[in-house]
């Protein structure tokens, strides 16, 4: 019995975290911050959460493509979801390099592999197609905006989780 409910306990949680991060798209959407060469999804903050439960890989990638059938891009389906993927395994393996008890390092899956693939889909995507300056600078771009996300909203998000025992408890 216990196996079933850890079971359920971890899809109750992806889907949780799939949805949180749904809404938390559509409201930057609201203020044009989501879709596009300025993507300031306060979502990407949740991409920390691997750090403390498996359950967040799926949640997260689920929560992605549930976000980006609203972004008009249909490459954003595949692109972003598998950013968002391959960012929330790396943010997984690197969960035990800590400094003073935060997870330094696992904000950076987000910022490298979105500033890579987001740069290089909008870059191909655009009229006169791909040229390596302008993904450089599309790269920075979304680098720049994940980075400040990130790190300024997602570490401390982790620190508070490790603080609060209420957290603790659900992760």
């Amino acid at each position: 019995m216990q196996r079933q409910t850890g079971r359920a306990h971890s899809i109750a949680l992806a889907a949780m975290i799939a949805a949180l991060y749904t809404v938390l798209t559509l409201l930057a959407a609201l203020w044009g911050l989501a879709y596009g060469p300025v993507q300031f999804r306060f979502s990407e903050a949740l991409t920390i959460l691997p750090v403390f439960t498996f359950s967040a890989v799926p949640g997260l990638t689920v929560g992605c493509f549930l976000s980006n059938l609203f972004s008009g891009y249909s490459t954003d389906l595949v692109v972003g979801t598998l950013a968002t993927l391959i960012s929330a395994v790396g943010t997984r393996l690197l969960r035990g390099v800590r400094w003073h008890g935060l997870p330094v390092l696992a904000p950076l899956p987000p910022v490298i592999v979105n500033a890579v693939f987001v740069g290089a889909e909008i870059v191909i995507l655009s009229p006169g197609g791909f040229a390596w300056a302008e993904f450089f600078a599309q790269a920075l771009s979304i680098g720049l905006d994940e980075l400040v996300v990130c790190y300024g909203l997602g570490l401390p998000l982790a620190a508070w989780i490790n603080s609060s025992r209420a957290m603790k408890k659900l992760f």
